[in-house]
């Protein structure tokens, strides 16, 4: 029961999710904005009329539906904001002193290697648009993990075998460009 529950909870956020992305393709950030508030408001006033009629009819006095809503403290406090600020400042901070060490051949095999990476996503950024790729990764997300689970020792097996070759290659160009020896870690 509960990976039943697990999976529509999963299978609704991959579809409301995908949706979105499938909108963007069509139609401007701010439209879809526009729409999907226009949507959420059209509900809310809708039950609240709803509920206001139900009262009316049935003498009752329960007051707004959304009371508890209203009520609830949504406010960030400033050590929450601080703590996300930190983690924020951390993450950007590290990545600009990984891509000064690679700009600035700080190892001459990682530069390499990201100048290779860079050449590839430029053939990449030739065949798909950045909402094509983002889709391709929530579909990714959402199926990647039932097909490792099914496959998980051929998937592993191959891997093996990839990473062996990777290796077996970036072994033998760092033996033949001098000074690109790796320093043991």
């Amino acid at each position: 029961l509960s990976t039943f529950i697990h999976s529509k909870q999963s299978g609704a956020v991959f579809s409301s999710v995908l949706l979105l992305l499938f909108s963007l393709t069509q139609f401007s950030v701010v439209s879809v904005g526009a729409y999907l508030a226009l949507a959420a408001l059209s509900a809310t006033i809708s039950f609240r009329i709803y509920k206001s009629v139900l009262q009316a009819v049935q003498k009752t006095d329960e007051g707004h539906p959304f009371k508890a809503y209203l009520e609830m403290e949504i406010a960030l406090s400033p050590d929450q904001i601080s703590k996300y600020a930190d983690k924020i400042l951390l993450y950007t901070n590290t990545c600009m002193k990984e891509l000064r060490r690679l700009f600035l051949v700080q190892d001459l095999v990682d530069s390499l290697k990201f100048a290779v990476l860079m050449w590839l996503l430029t053939y990449v950024g030739a065949l798909f648009n950045g909402l094509t790729l983002l889709i391709l990764a929530v579909v990714s997300m959402f199926t990647m993990p039932v097909v490792y689970e099914k496959h998980q020792t051929q998937i592993d097996q191959y891997v093996g075998l990839i990473r062996t070759q990777v290796n077996s290659v970036v072994g033998k160009i760092q033996a033949k460009i001098p000074g690109a020896k790796r320093k043991e870690e």
